[in-house]
């Protein structure tokens, strides 16, 4: 996901010290009795590079992206939940009551004291910058206070974040890293039987929609935000995922970085056939909403010539099916029967 404004959290070092108090007072009366530990824990994973221990189910979950919420709420694990933050979009459908169940600590980023308020066992993220140096803290902030962080590999696996943008794909992202985080969550959980459950209704629903389509003749170019300098996918993230079922062609496929700056005059060079438009409910952007994407396309001189627009070829996806995820599948269906309708899939 495109970073937004870039901070770093200054706090005392008594805040940070009550933070650690907490989670040492709260840490004996979050681990299970001996009596009653559960075969298959510690579970320890690899998570970006670190590893994760977790030496019981966890039951006070704080996630803080949304791509990592909304598998935790698939995996029907809303009663193990303290806490959610950092979200783009409404909740999936389909999750509106278990969502509800959490408390949301933030839309944005929430401050690592609200973080440790509510004493949580577990954290996952789906970004690294998320647990890093201008995010919510950095992990290794929560291994000293004895929280146990997983991160997505699809932000770390085949993937350069060095430097200031949203990194570089050294490797083509596909829907197996996405299963294998599914796979890792419902273990730390529990809760492997559902987890092989919601990996087998991915693989459906992707076969489904990919069934006879050949879209080979047809460029298309997501935009996630921004209208100055507009953050357009390149090969290899989520929407790499996307044109590769389908057979199509991207049209910032020779670009590596996740979600570089495209001047509009070089996207009109490469006219794209259809245009996937990130419909953001944020508003730390320019040009967040479908509707605000769509007038700026239809309006600016550098776009209202594109074939794109002149034809109104456009799929509009939720910020979270542009995020590698299990919302990456509607992505997949939504722009297949899009590339359909438009007449460009055989």
């Amino acid at each position: 996901m495109p970073s937004t404004t870039r901070h770093v959290r200054i706090r005392s070092a008594a805040l940070l010290g009550a933070g650690l108090l907490l989670l040492t007072a709260c840490g004996g009366s979050s681990a299970e009795p001996a009596d009653k530990a559960r075969a298959g824990y510690p579970v320890t994973l690899t998570s970006c590079g670190e590893k994760t221990r977790v030496p019981a189910p966890p039951r006070r979950a704080v996630s803080l992206d949304q791509g990592s919420t909304e598998i935790l709420l698939s995996l029907g694990l809303a009663d193990r939940m303290v806490g959610t933050g950092t979200w783009t979009d409404p909740v999936r459908k389909g999750l509106e009551k278990e969502n509800a169940k959490v408390e949301r600590l933030a839309d944005r980023y929430p401050a690592l004291e609200k973080v440790l308020d509510k004493e949580p066992d577990f954290v996952s993220a789906s970004f690294l910058y998320t647990v890093g140096k201008g995010g919510v803290a950095d992990r290794a902030k929560f291994t000293e206070l004895g929280v146990p962080v997983y991160v997505s590999p699809t932000d770390c696996a085949g993937k350069d974040n060095g430097g200031d943008g949203d990194g570089t794909r050294t490797k083509t992202l596909t829907m197996d890293t996405v299963y294998g985080e599914i796979r890792d969550l419902a273990r730390v959980f529990g809760v492997e039987k559902r987890g092989e459950k919601l990996v087998a209704d991915l693989k459906s629903r992707t076969a489904r929609a990919t069934r006879s389509i050949d879209a080979s003749d047809a460029s298309v170019m997501y935009w996630f935000a921004n209208s100055e300098a507009p953050y357009i996918a390149g090969c290899c993230g989520a929407p790499g995922i996307i044109t590769r079922e389908l057979g199509a062609k991207n049209a910032f496929a020779d670009t590596h970085e996740e979600w570089p700056q495209i001047n509009w005059e070089t996207i009109a060079d490469r006219d794209p056939d259809v245009l996937v438009i990130g419909d953001l409910t944020r508003k730390s952007q320019s040009a967040e909403s479908a509707r605000q994407k769509i007038r700026f396309l239809e309006s600016n001189p550098a776009t209202k010539n594109l074939t794109a627009v002149k034809k109104k070829r456009y799929v509009l996806l939720s910020g979270q099916a542009l995020n590698p995820g299990i919302r990456t599948v509607d992505g997949i269906e939504q722009v297949a029967a899009a590339l359909r309708e438009f007449g460009l899939a055989k």
